[in-house]
């Protein structure tokens, strides 16, 4: 695990972090055979970096049916942050249409952990097995250490990128106003005001403006 915490910090892209923490599952937790993150953003579900076809069809059916384990953690709707279905064979009915149709799926038990962080909830990392009785209770503490290393892992990696898209954007919309000052003799501030304008009367952004002056040298 500590070898993995330094591991996903170096991944490069966000994709990549999501991926190696998916993958970390698989390989880190016994009965894993199978992990993704689920996000819900507006009502739709995300399947993030599965490493199998089940998981994606898990998450389908989840937010079709709006109800799920892994689709409550997600929303922050459930009373506790991670639940581990031992067998789905004798499953509480506490998601009575999830449970027999993830039977149906071949899914004997399955674990959900929310991935978050002191100043935001990022998903659901979980955990699938076709083998009933696969995860055990040490199962679920290597679950959650994995989900602990990954919320920081994927929050730092999200901030860069976040970060990485702004200095790009200033970038673009700084060259788009030096081609527009060369190109019509106009102040700095009279630039801007031309790519703010495009901006709000096409309902374009302005980083797209920015980039559609860069590449063609002018505004249509």
């Amino acid at each position: 695990m500590a070898l993995l915490a330094r591991d996903l910090l170096a991944q490069e892209t966000v994709d990549d972090t999501l991926e190696r923490i998916t993958h970390a599952a698989t390989d880190l937790v016994e009965g894993c055979e199978a992990a993704g993150i689920l996000i819900v953003q507006a009502g739709r579900v995300r399947s993030v970096a599965p490493t199998d076809q089940v998981v994606v069809d898990s998450d389908r059916l989840q937010e079709r049916l709006a109800e799920g384990p892994c689709f409550d953690i997600a929303r922050s709707v459930a009373d506790e942050r991670g639940f581990r279905i031992t067998d789905f064979n004798d499953e509480p009915e506490r998601w009575p249409a999830y449970v027999p149709a993830a039977r149906e799926l071949g899914l004997g038990s399955m674990m959900g952990i929310l991935l978050y962080t002191d100043d935001e909830e990022l998903g659901a990392l979980d955990f699938y097995s076709r083998r009933p009785g696969a995860f055990t209770e040490a199962s679920e503490t290597a679950g959650w250490l994995l989900a602990s290393h990954a919320a920081v892992a994927f929050s730092s990696a999200r901030s860069h990128a976040q970060m990485q898209q702004a200095i790009d954007t200033r970038h673009t919309i700084g060259e788009a106003m030096g081609i527009l000052m060369g190109s019509h003799r106009i102040t700095e501030e009279q630039a801007f005001g031309v790519l703010r304008r495009y901006s709000q009367d096409h309902n374009v952004k302005l980083r797209d403006v920015a980039r559609r002056v860069c590449e063609l040298g002018r505004l249509d």
